[in-house]
């Protein structure tokens, strides 16, 4: 397995090379190349873990105001339906329009990331998607609702996609399972959690469906202005290159460079080479392509199944809308449970597997977490299915929701740690061809889970040949994923 050390320095090159990504050696070290010094205080890895952990809240703030946009409106269907005078099949676009954004921004986020940096990657499109959540609240008509949430999801999309590599480039391999862990939840949390502040929203008679997109702005821009001014760049090569100007400005020898400041960066050079970048490594990368396959097949299975709850909680036994969104917290717990799994067995296994590896990457150590995640995820789904009728307690369904939860959080965060212990300094882009095929799938999961289900929704026939559908269909789900 070829894998890219994130850690190592790149070998010393010429700037004639740098565009061309080659080495250019002359029998050592090049004198002129800026690298890091030994605990060099201005490199990421070296900042204290207060700060770290600073820092990887502040991403996690990011990543969850941009996954909450996602569902937060979700709850506010049918009185979309109402003042839209729209059909069902139209109402759920809200929702698959900002996923659909989901897909196509992080092909844009992850090169960018790349050139200029994470911070101004994320911070402008972060910016940029609170504006469009406002654009979405003062809609009169659907083109201007389904418009605005489609750009909201496109520039939502950038710390979803780039958060993951930020990590990588502050946190080393023996501690970055928990970092993203964290990640994972913020990412998993958001769609968990916004139908339960939505259908708050909705059911208050004085603020309704716009004030679901107000108060994603209000998140967005708050956490917008935190991460403005504490937020640092933490990419290498990007700091390295500052570094570069600086020397040369202090020291006066012009000849001080580093290879990332003399790569081409014009319209052509952008467009064929580094915002490809993510699609070429889908299709020409196996690892990339099995594991973005993976994720995209549990995500479509969790949207799916998310697409039920209404049904089995509010339709079939009789809650009240806010009251049969609460199950949501049930998977929520399951998703915060998966980090006690990854702290106390899948770092320390990771660990053990790393020293001895010699202290290089080992990628394949993430797989043995992610195999007991989809034991987890498929026994959930099959519980759940199972438990649905009403003559069951509630509490079963929800604890099901926890554990599939869980199991799906396990295997989210192994996913994205496998990219990024084996691409390294274009972590980015793996995880951008991740999120594509991740979110283009899911949609699908969603809409398959709305077509399949909709028709036993309240005023059909939501009895026992409902839960009958569902529980066969979760069982052959499982039996997929089992397999």
């Amino acid at each position: 397995m070829t894998v890219v050390d994130p850690t190592a320095q790149p070998p010393p090159s010429r700037p004639a090379d740098a565009e061309k990504g080659k080495a250019g050696h002359a029998g050592g070290p090049e004198p002129n190349l800026v690298t890091w010094e030994e605990n060099d205080p201005e490199n990421p890895h070296n900042f204290s873990t207060a700060y770290k952990c600073w820092i990887t809240f502040q991403l996690g703030l990011l990543a969850l105001s941009a996954s909450l946009g996602s569902s937060i409106i979700s709850p506010a269907e049918t009185e979309l339906k109402a003042y839209l005078k729209i059909g069902t099949e139209v109402s759920i676009l809200p929702v698959s329009l900002y996923i659909l954004g989901f897909a196509f921004g992080p092909l844009c986020w992850a090169p960018i990331s790349e050139l200029f940096g994470r911070r101004w990657s994320m911070l402008p499109a972060v910016f940029i998607l609170g504006l469009f959540s406002i654009g979405t609240a003062t809609s009169k008509n659907t083109a201007s609702v389904l418009i605005t949430r489609y750009f909201a999801g496109l520039f939502g999309s950038a710390p979803v996609s780039n958060v993951s590599a930020a990590l990588g480039d502050i946190f080393h391999m023996k501690a970055r399972g928990i970092a993203s862990t964290s990640y994972a939840i913020c990412v998993v949390g958001g769609p968990t959690m916004g139908p339960i502040i939505g259908a708050a929203l909705v059911s208050n008679p004085h603020l309704g469906w716009r004030w679901t997109e107000y108060i994603e702005a209000i998140i967005v821009f708050f956490i917008f202005g935190i991460t403005f001014f504490c937020l640092p760049e933490v990419y290498g090569p990007v700091l390295l290159h500052r570094k570069a100007v600086r020397m040369r400005k202090e020291t006066g020898n012009d000849e001080l460079y580093h290879p990332h400041e003399h790569i081409k960066v014009d319209v052509h050079s952008i467009v064929t080479k580094h915002f490809s970048r993510p699609l070429v490594m889908l299709v020409t990368e196996p690892m990339v392509t099995v594991i973005a396959l993976y994720a995209s097949f549990t995500y479509a299975l969790l949207y799916l199944t998310l697409e039920v709850f209404p049904i089995v909680f509010d339709d079939i036994r009789q809650w009240k809308p806010v009251v049969a969104t609460l199950p949501f917290i049930g998977l929520f717990v399951g998703v915060l449970l998966s980090s006690a799994f990854i702290i106390f067995i899948g770092q320390p296994y990771y660990i053990r597997k790393w020293e001895e590896g010699g202290g290089k990457p080992v990628p394949e150590a993430r797989l043995m977490p992610m195999a007991v995640g989809g034991f987890l995820f498929a026994g959930g789904l099959f519980w759940f299915g199972w438990t649905a009728e009403p003559k069951y307690s509630w509490g079963l369904p929800v604890v099901a929701a926890m554990v599939f939860g869980c199991g799906f959080c396990i295997i989210f965060g192994q996913c994205i740690n496998f990219l990024v212990d084996t691409y390294g300094p274009y972590a980015a882009s793996a995880t951008a061809s991740n999120t594509f095929l991740r979110t283009d799938v899911s949609q699908f999961g969603g809409w398959a889970g709305h077509v399949h289900f909709g028709g036993r929704r309240r005023g059909g026939d939501p009895g026992a040949v409902f839960v009958h559908d569902l529980r066969g269909q979760v069982e052959e789900d499982v039996e997929v994923c089992a397999v």
